[in-house]
């Protein structure tokens, strides 16, 4: 079945193409890829985006539809292995975004908040960390007490007030929509097999979990990783109004406007079949995320849609976004551990702004130089 934020009606993005050679090309129309094309081309740069299918039609319109703060690590994790000061600045970085994520968006984004909750008694010990954490830091986090009925099978719960839900592939197409207006040409259907295969000088690696051996050097330290997700029939009452996620993020949810119900996760069932970059559901995933749905819901509705998606992983769980090393001319901006709603547009923008000649301090923490020995 397909993505149920792909099945939404939408006019194709009308590109034109550019005048005169490329200054810079980026491979992978998702989030990162739009993001970085906006910039450069806002900025007077011809600019070509190359996507081998549709927009959006890879992770960015494969997801949960959470968009939250920080990354991969909870707060109080970060803090302890960044450091404090670091890792402020990440979540800063990650709120900054948000709100351009919102201003952008339009009605494919929903401030709800976010709801981190605990399993059982080891997870609540870690949620009460992260909660008092970010509290001590100064970030908005509202403790429930009690939770909800419908959630008294978990042990307690924190609210990160900023996050929202999103429609990804609706909020992606409309970051395209402005690129195009910007002056950057998009060309869909546009496999890239080779880098050398491109004119501009300036090439940006956009593709996440998607690289197929186009940066070997990149395909080394972000490994894929295999998401499904599920869709139920809409229910005839809204339980879960935010985005839910608990058990370190292994299982994650939310209801939609229309009543259904976007279960995800349950990969740690299967970790080592799920470190793939085939684009496919499976059977043993599939039947724990119907496992979920039960547990939530007391039953399990009609499945409307199943599919699954690929993001990229770094070995510290923080992307790769900047100068290549080991390429002349290659950036990439990649590797969000399963955050790129956010990062991905947060780091699209970075890498842009870089090539243009700023220097974003931001950029320092995630130098792919670190990751490639």
């Amino acid at each position: 079945m397909a993505s149920y934020w792909l099945e939404e009606p939408s006019a194709p993005v009308a590109s034109r193409p550019l005048e005169g050679r490329a200054d810079v090309e980026i491979v992978g129309g998702g989030v990162t890829g739009c993001s970085c094309a906006l910039t450069l081309a806002r900025a007077g740069l011809r600019v070509r985006v190359h996507e081998a299918r549709e927009i959006a039609s890879g992770a960015s319109g494969r997801n949960g539809g959470f968009a939250l703060r920080g990354g991969s690590m909870p707060y109080h994790e970060a803090a302890a292995t960044l450091g404090r000061d670091t890792a402020a600045r990440l979540w800063r970085l990650t709120e900054d975004g948000l709100r351009t994520l919102s201003a952008y968006a339009g009605d494919a984004f929903t401030l709800t908040g976010s709801l981190r909750l605990a399993a059982d008694g080891d997870e609540l010990l870690s949620v009460q960390a992260e909660h008092d954490a970010l509290l001590a830091d100064g970030f908005a986090v509202e403790w429930i007490e009690p939770l909800p009925p419908q959630l008294a099978r978990f042990r307690g719960g924190f609210r990160h007030v900023g996050d929202g839900a999103i429609h990804p592939a609706r909020w992606v197409r409309r970051l395209a929509a402005q690129a195009v207006e910007a002056g950057a040409e998009l060309r869909e259907r546009s496999r890239v097999e080779r880098l050398d295969d491109l004119e501009a000088a300036t090439v940006v690696v956009a593709t996440d979990g998607y690289t197929r051996d186009l940066v070997p050097e990149v395909d080394a330290a972000v490994g894929p990783i295999r998401n499904q997700v599920v869709v139920t029939e809409p229910l005839d009452e809204l339980l879960f109004p935010l985005p839910h996620y608990a058990r370190h993020g292994y299982d994650y949810w939310q209801q939609l406007s229309d009543g259904r119900l976007v279960v995800g996760g349950r990969r740690d069932a299967a970790l080592e079949e799920e470190a793939t970059a085939e684009e496919a559901v499976t059977a043993a995933i599939q039947s724990r995320l119907e496992e979920l749905v039960a547990a939530l819901l007391g039953r399990v509705p009609a499945i409307t849609h199943r599919w699954a998606g690929i993001f990229g992983s770094s070995a510290d769980g923080l992307p790769l976004a900047g100068r290549l090393p080991v390429r002349d001319g290659v950036w990439v901006a990649l590797g969000y551990a399963g955050h790129g709603n956010v990062l991905g547009l947060v780091c699209g923008d970075l890498v842009a702004r870089a090539i243009l000649g700023e220097e974003p301090p931001e950029l320092a923490l995630f130098d792919p130089a670190r990751a490639l020995g």
